[in-house]
């Protein structure tokens, strides 16, 4: 059964290292390449600066007590759909935000991939 993530390279933005090694194994288990993870919010600009190749992205929306939303909107200029990350759900987000797929911590692997393929676009399989 070919996994329908595969081969797409996903930026991670997540200050937790457990977590960002969750989401590690997670894509790696998708067939996806990790790009990072990033720890801080200029860790995650270099990554997206430097010019790379990114299909998406999971984005921890408090990463070191600073908010994710300058590389949302890095991301959302050069056309890189996201998912946002946070214990507080869509909720959290602010308005401008609101609408873009959210992964309500503690997520799943069903969850993260669920919410990778509504913000490529892609059907459910």
């Amino acid at each position: 059964m070919s996994q329908p993530l595969s081969g797409r390279n996903i930026l991670i933005v997540e200050d937790e290292s457990l977590v960002a090694m969750l989401l590690e194994t997670i894509l790696e288990d998708m067939g996806c390449t990790t790009v990072g993870p990033a720890s801080s919010v200029e860790e995650g600009l270099a990554l997206i600066e430097n010019g790379s190749a990114l299909d998406g992205a999971l984005l921890d929306v408090n990463v070191a007590g600073v908010k994710i939303f300058p590389i949302a909107e890095a991301l959302a200029a050069r056309d890189v759909p996201f998912v946002f990350s946070t214990g507080y759900g869509e909720g959290g987000l602010p308005d401008e935000w609101k609408g873009r797929p959210t992964l309500q911590k503690p997520f799943s692997e069903a969850a993260v991939q669920d919410a990778l393929m509504t913000a490529l676009g892609m059907a459910r399989v």
